[in-house]
């Protein structure tokens, strides 16, 4: 039988197999013998992830891998980085290079269903925005007809800046680059007259030009960018874990539980608290971890509060309101699954 007929054989018996599927359903065991957790970044963003002159990482991005190991490997420090732009990303995911992707990743309906990929949250409720010199004397968006736009390459906003652009019947010049770095460059230079990003990007490529003070971000948001960890499909288990580790920040923020006070809680808390910690019930052993699986998550790293302040908000040069990242019953929409 010839070689294209066997393919066609098999694929009729749903017995096609790819590199994705030969690796899933074992990145939990993977980890654990391995002793550390490879997990894809951004190349550098202030405040996501980023390398300081020591090689350290860190960034609201960074506490999503470091919390991962906290809770599988019981120490924070089990990540292995891996830089990626926006267009490595994915396949670095999908081919097993790396265990989760945790670099300023939007949501989307085609990613979470064409990509072999599944989004295990949202840490970060973002919007594409704008970016333009001051001296060009613009103060909305609606009057950028014309204008040429840096992009980073491989991006939603690609798509969410066309969409806008037709809707409001303008037109406008894309200049695409790889990295961040490289797009912030470019509209420092004059090869653009904005730069078109997530908002949280635009502050983060602000403070990191000569003159941040003769930039400005307009005031239209003009799309929905929920940004989130990612994992390959058909490994529950890992799925499961990645999303309950992020849940398990949002609800130790809600619960009162932080790194200072996680050791009494634990001891001394309420139920909820209790079975955050592990201290009560058997969440950890569901998700095949330790039964203090939460409790290093908090204790190493912080609940989502710390890691919002000190990364992003108001303890970072960044200073970026809480908004909608505000939990549910303080005017945001942070919201976690019930942990019981």
């Amino acid at each position: 039988m010839k070689i294209k007929n066997i393919a066609m054989t098999l694929a009729a018996a749903g017995l096609v197999f790819s590199a994705q599927a030969s690796i899933a359903g074992s990145t939990l065991d993977s980890v654990k013998k391995k002793g550390v957790v490879s997990c894809g970044v951004s190349t550098g963003l202030a405040g996501f992830s980023q390398k300081d002159e020591k090689g350290q990482w860190s960034g609201l991005d960074v506490d999503v891998c470091r919390s991962v190991a906290a809770a599988v490997l019981g120490d924070a420090s089990k990540v292995q980085y891996k830089p990626l732009t926006a267009k490595e990303r994915f396949t670095a995911l999908q081919s097993g290079e790396i265990d989760i992707l945790s670099r300023n990743t939007t949501w989307t309906h085609t990613r979470d269903t064409s990509l072999g990929l599944n989004f295990a949250g949202v840490i970060y409720y973002d919007g594409a925005g704008f970016m333009v010199n001051k001296k060009l004397g613009v103060s909305s968006a609606t009057e950028l007809n014309g204008a040429n736009a840096c992009i980073q390459a491989g991006t939603s906003t690609e798509l969410a800046i066309s969409d806008y652009f037709r809707e409001n019947k303008m037109e406008y010049k894309a200049v695409t680059f790889d990295t961040s770095d490289q797009t912030r460059a470019g509209f420092e230079s004059g090869r653009c007259d904005f730069l078109v990003s997530d908002q949280s990007q635009l502050y983060a490529l602000r403070i990191g030009l000569k003159n941040p003070a003769g930039a400005i971000v307009l005031p239209e948001v003009i799309s929905k960018e929920p940004l989130g960890p990612v994992v390959r499909q058909n490994d529950d288990e890992w799925f499961n874990v990645v999303k309950w580790v992020v849940n398990a920040s949002i609800e130790g923020e809600y619960q009162g539980v932080t790194s200072a006070n996680a050791a009494e809680m634990k001891a001394k808390g309420n139920p909820g608290q209790k079975r955050l910690l592990g201290s009560e019930g058997d969440l950890g052993e569901k998700l095949g971890l330790p039964a203090d699986w939460a409790y290093q998550v908090i204790t190493q790293v912080g609940n989502y509060a710390e890691s919002f302040e000190r990364n992003v908000g108001q303890g970072s040069p960044l200073k970026i309101a809480r908004g909608l990242n505000a939990q549910w019953n303080k005017g945001g929409i942070l919201y976690s699954p019930a942990m019981r």
